[in-house]
């Protein structure tokens, strides 16, 4: 019933995407956070839709192959039928999520769908969570993506600082070359490259076929990945101000290609062949991104669409061979269309359209890559044919290993609903290599976002000696090459697969973060030593940090010492009272005085509100002081009148207690005393905050400032004490479920 529900889901999302595009476009703009001039800003303009339809079309034929696919995947992990509500609630979060972002046209709200798909994936990969490589595949997936993330919002910080908006229109339209911009553009770009698993931070994707089919078909191949390259799209009039990014661009593009294409030929699994080569094919699309101009735009929203029908077909594929034969290797299969044409076929259209072969949809894309490349001069037209050459042997060898050669296993029938969104993908493949024109509609509303101006996008056959035909020809048959001499090539690629295992990305973030987990355990093992160990955690780098601060920024005129005069007397008694009794709790080693001066300390700040003109705060504080003070009486009371300790080792200290419980209290206490000093002395610059507090008290309904400062923000604090108890409290009932099942 799950499946069936987010079906729906997908259906009404896909519809409601060709609606809105029909109609020409949907926007939607309110305040989200007036005063961080935070927009909820949502528009399908031409890039949005061409990511949305993917989002939804192609989730519709991966959620109709689930619904054949997971109760088998369920069965075969011994796990209930109810197990798979979860995995088509996140499905359908990340669908909704993925439309999101495409649709944003703020930064910060950009961010957070960015963010959302991370989260959804996570529990997505580690859907089988019994699994020690799923959690583990999750976990870096998590961490790689979101970590990156963290890139992206500081990226959109600067930006904002420098343009004072965090409008995507706004920063397009206002946007010039300066250092800011470039450095806000490559933290921004760093994260897109991180997500669309480029190199060097590629690592993750393969390991995320530890996922079911579905996930892989979907995240993998068309949407996760894509969400990278879209975000590049959506900035990328400011990356062109700086040909510095570009040019970083093309360099990360190529070299996720030739990385990735190497992987793929190592590769003896399905969906690890798949998933190198998905790096590969999105480093296609990073390097016309560092193309620019109308001919890389063009492109990268043709390969865009190309590769993401072809690759989901190819990944569903995978499965339904593995469903069918129980074998998930190239060299434990073959021969398979005899038993299973149709899909051979499907899979053969698909891997022929990844190869650029004529009357497909995929050989525009490579048409419109090698018009760019050609502009670029040789080099990169020379890179550009050994790429092709390249995708034609590794996605030949797949197809070839899968149904060509002698049978070397029988195959047992599966659920039709496997094989029925692989034959419309290919479908969908072989329409567009016969009727382009309503794909390259769609391309050239995409570029047209992407390149900032207008954009013809007109692919056609044509039969001459132009350079693109002679650059397809060239990459064909050294293509053709390569695949007979996979055999070959295979072992030298393990080499190499060997290598960067050794020596990668990979080695360097487990060691990365061995390094990170013995220092956070130290850090801890020292925190929670005593009460005095972990207060000083907490306030001694709070007033390093302010120091820091003080040091980075000029202080003059920041102290201003006012005149002592006889009506201060008053409150300078009920201060050095409080100072008395600080020192008083500090140094007293009994139960009660320190109690009693705890609450002298009180009661003097209480007066202190009083003299000032507070009374209400000064009431407060005495009912507080008062009620604590009764509690703390009444607990020590049923105390024993000796504490019970148990023994500690001895440790080596390098500084005495005394000394390092001293320098910990002074660091605190001068850095609070300056930070306070510094804040009373100056009075804000703009207009003070009390002014548009007394004015917008009517609108929130309130008899005076006080109640709707009370209301909103103890509203707001409390809403959020609650969450977190509710979250503290499921997760206790989920610890003691475990526990007594175990």
């Amino acid at each position: 019933m799950s499946g069936w529900l987010a079906i729906g889901a997908a259906g009404v999302a896909l519809a409601l995407t060709i609606a809105a595009a029909i109609a020409g476009g949907w926007a939607l703009d309110v305040p989200w956070a007036p005063t961080l001039g935070l927009r909820l800003h949502l528009e399908l303009d031409g890039l949005a839709v061409l990511y949305a339809l993917l989002a939804t079309g192609i989730g519709l034929l991966v959620f109709v192959y689930a619904t054949g696919y997971m109760p088998r995947h369920l069965r075969a992990e011994g796990r209930p039928a109810a197990a798979g509500r979860r995995f088509w609630v996140w499905m359908v979060v990340f669908m909704a999520a993925m439309v999101g972002l495409a649709a944003s046209q703020d930064l910060i709200l950009l961010f957070v769908f960015f963010d959302l798909t991370a989260i959804a994936s996570y529990f997505l990969i580690g859907f089988d969570r019994h699994l020690a490589n799923a959690r583990g595949a999750a976990l870096v997936a998590l961490v790689v993506t979101t970590g990156s993330a963290v890139a992206m919002l500081l990226g959109a910080v600067i930006l904002n600082a420098e343009y004072g908006t965090f409008s995507i229109p706004e920063l397009l339209e206002a946007g010039v070359a300066s250092p800011a911009t470039s450095a806000g553009c490559v933290l921004i770009a760093v994260a897109a490259l991180a997500k669309s698993a480029q190199v060097p931070l590629h690592f993750w994707l393969p390991r995320a076929m530890a996922a079911p089919t579905p996930v892989s078909a979907y995240l993998h191949s068309a949407a996760m990945v894509a969400a990278g390259v879209l975000v590049l799209g959506r900035i990328h009039p400011l990356l062109a101000l700086d040909q510095r990014v570009l040019d970083g661009l093309v360099v990360a593009g190529f070299a996720s290609i030739f990385v990735g294409g190497v992987l793929a030929l190592a590769q003896d699994e399905l969906k690890q062949v798949l998933a190198n080569s998905t790096i590969s094919q999105y480093g296609y699309v990073v390097v016309l991104y560092g193309l620019g101009g109308e001919a890389g735009a063009a492109g990268a929203a043709m390969y865009v669409l190309a590769h993401a029908v072809a690759k989901s077909a190819l990944f569903m594929t995978a499965g339904y061979v593995t469903e069918a034969t129980g074998e998930s290797g190239l060299s434990r299969l073959g021969g398979l269309w005899r038993d299973m044409p149709v899909v051979s076929v499907a899979a053969g259209i698909a891997a022929a359209s990844l190869a650029a072969f004529p009357i497909t949809l995929g050989f525009f894309k490579d048409e419109l890559f090698f018009a760019a490349a050609s502009a670029a001069g040789p080099v990169v037209e020379a890179l550009a044919i050994a790429a092709a050459a390249l995708t034609l042997a590794y996605i030949g060898r797949f197809w070839l290993g899968v149904f060509a050669g002698g049978r070397s296993t029988r195959p047992e029938p599966v659920p039709r609903t496997l094989a029925i969104p692989i034959v419309l993908l290919a479908a969908i493949t072989l329409t567009g290599g016969i009727v382009v024109g309503p794909f390259a509609a769609l391309a050239e509303a995409a570029a047209s976002v992407i390149h900032g101006a207008a954009v013809t996008v007109a692919p056609a056959y044509h039969l001459d000696a132009r350079v693109e035909n002679l650059m397809a020809v060239s990459a064909w048959t050294i293509g053709l090459v390569l695949l007979l001499a996979a055999g070959r090539l295979a072992p030298m690629a393990g080499a190499v697969a060997r290598l960067g295992d050794r020596i990668g990305p990979r080695r360097l973030y487990g060691a990365t973060l061995d390094v990170v987990d013995r220092i956070s355990e130290s850090v801890h093992r020292a925190e929670v030593r005593d009460l005095r160990t972990s207060l000083a955690a907490i306030l001694v780098p709070t007033g390093i940090l302010a120091a820091l601060g003080f040091a980075a920024t000029p202080t003059d005129g920041s102290y201003i010492v006012g005149p002592l005069e006889l009506a201060d007397a008053p409150l300078i008694g009920l201060l050095l009272l409080a100072v008395l009794a600080a020192v008083t709790v500090t140094r007293d080693s009994g139960r009660l005085r320190p109690v009693l001066a705890l609450s002298v300390l009180g009661f003097a700040l209480a007066g202190v509100y009083a003299i000032i003109g507070a009374p209400d705060v000064a009431l407060v504080a005495v009912v507080i002081e008062t009620v604590l003070s009764i509690v703390f009486v009444a607990v020590f009371a049923r105390l024993p009148a000796t504490a019970v300790s148990e023994p500690r080792p001895a440790a080596r200290r390098l500084v005495p207690a005394r000394l390092r419980s001293g320098l910990a209290g002074v660091i605190a206490g001068v850095s609070a005393f300056a930070v306070i000093w510094s804040a009373l002395s100056r009075p804000p610059l703009g207009e003070p905050d009390y002014i548009s507090h007394i004015e917008l008290t009517p609108r929130a309904h309130g008899g005076d400032v006080v109640t709707v400062i009370l209301a909103d923000f103890r509203g707001l604090d409390t809403m959020v004490e609650i969450t977190v108890l509710f979250v503290a409290i499921v997760g206790v009932v989920s610890l003691l479920r475990r526990r007594a099942a175990e």
